[in-house]
């Protein structure tokens, strides 16, 4: 317990002389005995005055949180201290920083899209803290759970009725579609092309996306669903884009995995050759502009710029 300080005020005492009415004005030396008795008594208090020492026992100290850091960022440097993962499970390093800087330079608040949950998962929505980041993946056992663990974060499940041994079929659906049902401006919700996502929550189609990655769905083996509607659909977000608040116009959209077939000829295709920025190892960078809808333009990319879609 804290001493309780003491201040003594001395002050010289007023008596009444007859035939006097009124106080005794006092005398400047008295005034001056009284400042002087009064910081002697401060000075004596701060010096003898100590802290007690902190008790962790305590139930104010209970209720108090253990990090200053905001949950997002501590969740996220808790996960990659304990994690135990290959090199093939996430990212390189140069990877990580190219979307990374992207993010940093995003005029706030930044929407950020990511198709798949991954080893990066809460570093992605650590770095754009405090703006909209929502994630897709083809796992509704995984939602579930990253939701359980981690509730601030924005996770929807999408069933994929896409195959990796499709690719072509589903390329030739969209040649034969692209004036009507897989054009690159259009509202997906309402779109039956078979390469849109269009069960995704009414909302999220309303974003204005900054930033579009795509880590997933898996697509490393033949019966996997492939990235071909993820990347189809990012290529249509981005040219739909409705001009947000920054008044930003185009959309960065990084392909993971760019060196396989089903990503490249996507990529190529939905988000065109000439869009391209950078490739950091294996993450392609594209930089998408709106297109205003026009019912005599329906090509994704220049004819010279698309790929030939013709299997190896």
């Amino acid at each position: 317990m804290k001493p309780t300080a003491k201040f003594i005020v001395l002050h010289p005492s007023v008596h009444k002389s007859g035939g006097v009415v009124g106080p005794i004005v006092p005398s400047h030396r008295a005034w001056l005995a009284v400042l002087a008795v009064f910081i002697l008594t401060f000075a004596f208090t701060i010096i003898t005055t100590r802290e007690p020492p902190i008790s962790t026992n305590t139930a104010a100290s209970a209720g108090k949180p253990k990090s200053q850091l905001p949950k997002p960022v501590f969740d996220a440097l808790l996960h990659y201290a304990s994690a135990n993962a290959t090199f093939s499970d996430r990212m390189s390093a140069d990877e990580v920083k190219s979307v990374a800087a992207v993010l940093l330079r995003c005029n706030p608040p930044c929407n950020f899209l990511v198709f798949g949950l991954t080893h990066e998962t809460l570093l992605w929505n650590s770095l754009n803290h405090n703006g909209l980041t929502v994630f897709i993946d083809e796992s509704s056992y995984m939602v579930s759970k990253l939701e359980e663990k981690h509730p601030f974060i924005n996770a929807f499940d999408v069933q994929f009725t896409t195959k990796v041994s499709q690719l072509y079929d589903l390329m030739e659906h969209y040649k034969q579609e692209i004036s009507n049902e897989c054009r690159p401006v259009q509202n997906l919700l309402f779109s039956d092309c078979r390469l849109a996502i269009n069960d995704l929550p009414n909302h999220v189609y309303d974003v204005p996306w900054d930033v579009i990655l795509i880590d997933g769905p898996r697509g490393y083996f033949a019966a996997a669903p492939g990235r071909m509607a993820a990347i189809f659909t990012a290529g249509v977000l981005a040219r739909s884009k409705r001009v947000g608040a920054g008044g930003e116009t185009q959309t960065h959209v990084f392909v993971h995995e760019i060196d396989r077939e089903v990503e490249r000829i996507c990529s190529e295709e939905f988000l065109c050759s000439h869009n391209s920025v950078e490739t950091k190892d294996r993450l392609g960078h594209f930089v998408v502009g709106k297109m205003e809808a026009n019912l005599n333009r329906f090509e994704f990319c220049p004819t010279s710029d698309s790929s030939s879609l013709s299997p190896n």
